[in-house]
């Protein structure tokens, strides 16, 4: 399930991606600091930008998608609105921290790593945030929710459903007063 990018956001991948090979003067040994600065500016390393690196700075993009999916600090879809994050440090696995991921994933139908197409929603697996004695723990927007279970999950997002619901319901308050 692929991310559709508006044009608006083709334009700035493109700006972002020439600034970080201007400032590295597009060096091929200059790779690694390029992809930071790319990812530092939009969040991630989209296909586009890695097309564009590969070109100008004649690798194949094979060999720079390798470089982005060895090193664990890159990502290749854009962050979501609200980052979920499921800890997998020993404690957290050992108390279902598996089945967690296994229920964000379901519930929100996308896989560890993506992006919902709303873009409302990410998952990430993290490898430890230190707070083994609430494990398994959960990090949304870098608040921390421990001993998760699978029907937390659904009350988790539910929440979320119910802040976004009563968001374009003041929404639509406001600009039916100012009318």
């Amino acid at each position: 399930m692929g991310i559709q990018l508006s044009e608006q956001e083709l334009k700035e991948i493109r700006s972002v991606t020439e600034k970080a090979l201007q400032k590295n003067n597009a060096d091929r040994e200059k790779l690694l600091p390029i992809l930071q600065e790319v990812q530092h500016n939009l969040g991630y390393v989209p296909k586009q930008a890695m097309q564009q690196i590969s070109e100008a700075l004649d690798i194949p993009e094979v060999e720079i998608y390798g470089v982005t999916t060895f090193y664990n600090q890159f990502r290749l879809n854009p962050p979501g609105k609200h980052q979920i994050k499921v800890c997998m440090g020993t404690a957290c696995h050992m108390t279902g921290g598996h089945i967690i991921m296994d229920s964000f994933a379901r519930r929100l139908n996308i896989k560890e790593g993506e992006t919902t197409p709303d873009r409302e929603f990410s998952l990430e697996r993290v490898a430890c945030v230190g707070c083994c004695a609430l494990a398994p723990v959960v990090v949304i927007d870098e608040k921390i929710e421990g001993k998760v279970r699978p029907t937390r999950v659904d009350g988790i997002l539910l929440g979320f459903e119910m802040e976004k619901k009563a968001q374009e319901k003041q929404k639509q308050e406001e600009t039916g007063e100012s009318q």
